[in-house]
């Protein structure tokens, strides 16, 4: 009798590990994210008082005429290591005010390669087409014990600091491991799939998981565009909105995500 005790427990035991033994991951398929932006605190951030004479009015003719919060939807691939983020070309702007602001908009197509930690982002800025290619955005993370579910994945938190001096709140999911995320967002140990800048207004987040085969020719870098680095195109954005004041200001940020 002992000894059936004995066996039962240690089936019982065996038998609860093994859905961590067992866990499915989730290695290539098709992420669909939502960018969702707070238009009136952004557009907000750009008057200030050498433009708010002619600012002002069109903000609160804007104001009339459409939502606070503007969402935009984009799709992310992944397989072998590697992602490509690519907006939605129904979403892009096509007439009213800001058009051109990125903060607002999705100008940017990247290609990762996470085990290079190398990217291609094409990327609009204005009437140029810009072919950035780099090394990975370096994110200074730190995991914290908050988790919550997202597309069915559960997810855990991340606060990074982006560009020297944005706040990023992230939620990743080991189940898919990969260290990307949408736009340039990466370096965590999983797949980001919400991320939010409480300071600038914005939030990415997926909607969709859809796990598959994706062949490696869906998942190549952009080629059309003016070849350059980062650090190069702050310089060109730097002294092409020097004299742009808040607005300016604005605008670098958001060519710069």
């Amino acid at each position: 009798m002992k000894n059936k005790i004995i066996f039962f427990a240690a089936l019982l035991v065996h038998t609860a590990s093994l859905p961590a033994q067992y866990a499915h991951f989730t290695t290539s398929g098709t992420i669909e994210f939502e960018k969702r932006t707070n238009s009136y605190a952004i557009i907000q951030k750009t008057i200030d008082k050498d433009n708010e004479a002619w600012m002002q009015p069109q903000y609160d003719y804007y104001k009339k005429n459409n939502p606070q919060f503007k969402t935009l939807s984009a799709k992310l691939v992944f397989g072998d290591n590697k992602t490509l983020y690519t907006p939605n070309e129904a979403d892009l702007p096509q007439n009213g005010m800001m058009i051109e602001n990125p903060m607002l908009n999705q100008f940017n197509t990247i290609f990762t390669d996470l085990g290079a930690k190398r990217s291609v982002d094409q990327k609009k800025v204005f009437e140029q087409i810009y072919l950035v290619k780099d090394s990975t955005r370096q994110i200074r993370w730190k995991i914290t014990d908050e988790t919550r579910e997202i597309a069915g994945y559960t997810c855990r938190r991340a606060n990074g600091i982006y560009l020297d001096s944005i706040y990023v709140v992230a939620f990743y999911s080991t189940r898919i491991p990969l260290a990307g995320g949408p736009e340039s967002f990466s370096g965590l140990p999983g797949m980001i799939l919400e991320v939010a800048l409480p300071h600038e207004n914005i939030t990415w987040f997926a909607t969709k998981v859809t796990e598959g085969y994706i062949s490696q020719n869906n998942i190549v870098p952009p080629q059309k565009g003016k070849a350059t680095n980062e650090k190069d195109l702050l310089k060109t954005l730097q002294d092409a909105v020097e004299s742009w004041g808040q607005f300016g200001k604005v605008y670098l940020k958001g060519f710069m995500l």
